[in-house]
């Protein structure tokens, strides 16, 4: 039987327990996007908290792939030095720390970076300022911005690198058929909607070579009308598995979904949690790779329930990981009390306000 507390591997990766923290947007970085003392705090303490595998924040793999102020930033060589001393903190406490790539495409901030978003396709109406459908140029600019991003990663000492391929995301915007209407090699059927995906795995394998982890984090559906469906989700998945990914975050939803949107609100009871859990048995069935499921993951009943039932192979958190970061120090040493996140979503409010990621609940007086 697998307990959640037992040593595993990820393609050569240990790890002390099935805990993984989700990449999540702290607004801690610099301006430029490079590391600061505040977010190399917040991952040392997860370290410390005894998370099994720590992802980071989602970081721009190009200038305008940025999605917003004070995001981490891993698309220059000169931000290596402060990844880097993030990496050695971590490891320093004995935690395992993969970076997470971004690019955010369609959702970029061409305020912050001065340059015109990209996307697959131009949509009219979805947003107030044009967007520049990618040429074929620009498609293996992309492709090349992830892969340099994950030698710089690799050189910063990060254990790994998870593609950002969800939420709506630009690789998740190439696979979803709301986004993605274009009608060259690029769009129309799942296999065309994914080549760019491939394109960057392949890419990235070639930077960082076949002992590296490289782990991706995907939509098993965008849950709007005309968007990415679990069938077609599966297909991606086992293309993915045939190139070699190291192991799947399963995800959902659109960062404009409303309700059904990545982090949802009201996880209140064991019903509520893990509510990925029925595509993710779908999903597991048919890609034999490790899956990381994520979404309103709460108690250690549940995760250990979606273990033991071969739902997930470990199990990701973010928003009780802001409220408690010792939450899996706290399970491994018997205190099996569910966590106290109220899953509300406050805890965004402060990044806008440029004061970075944190519960309200306990840092009221801020």
């Amino acid at each position: 039987m697998k307990t959640l507390f037992e040593t595993t591997e990820i393609n050569g990766m240990t790890m002390t327990n099935r805990f993984v923290r989700s990449a999540t947007f702290e607004g801690m970085a610099a301006d430029n996007g490079a590391a600061t003392p505040g977010l190399i705090k917040l991952m040392v303490d997860l370290a410390q908290g005894s998370v099994g595998l720590i992802i980071s924040s989602h970081a721009y793999v190009s200038r305008e792939g940025q999605a917003g102020p004070w995001q981490l930033g891993v698309y220059a060589d000169d931000l290596i030095p402060g990844l880097s001393q993030m990496t050695a903190a971590v490891h320093e406490r004995g935690g395992k720390i993969v970076i997470q790539l971004a690019h955010a495409g369609y959702h970029a901030n061409a305020k912050l970076s001065g340059i015109m978003s990209v996307a697959p396709s131009d949509l009219k109406g979805m947003a107030k300022y044009p967007r520049e459908a990618l040429t074929e140029e620009g498609i293996q600019g992309i492709i090349k911005a992830f892969a340099e991003a994950a030698r710089r990663a690799k050189q910063a000492g990060f254990d790994g690198v998870q593609i950002h391929a969800a939420h709506g995301y630009l690789l998740s915007q190439f696979l979803s058929p709301l986004y993605n209407q274009r009608s060259d090699a690029y769009g129309g059927g799942i296999q065309n909607r994914s080549k760019v995906l491939m394109a960057v795995l392949k890419a990235i394998r070639n930077a960082v070579g076949p002992d590296f982890p490289v782990l991706i984090k995907m939509n098993c559906g965008d849950f709007m009308e005309n968007g990415l469906g679990l069938d077609d989700a599966i297909q991606v998945g086992k293309m993915l598995g045939k190139e070699g990914i190291d192991a799947i975050e399963l995800s959902g939803g659109l960062l404009i979904g409303g309700k059904m949107s990545p982090s949802r609100m009201g996880i209140h009871t064991p019903e509520k949690e893990a509510y990925f859990q029925k595509e993710a048995v779908a999903f597991k069935k048919a890609v034999p790779v490790p899956l990381i499921l994520v979404g309103g993951n709460r108690s250690y009943e549940i995760a250990q329930q979606m273990v033991d039932s071969g739902v997930a192979d470990y199990i990701s958190m973010c928003r009780p990981l802001i409220r408690e970061p010792g939450l899996i120090n706290r399970w491994r040493m018997g205190d099996l009390a569910g966590s106290a996140c109220l899953s509300d979503n406050k805890c965004f409010g402060p990044i806008m306000a440029g004061k970075g990621l944190y519960c309200v609940m306990d840092q009221k007086d801020r």
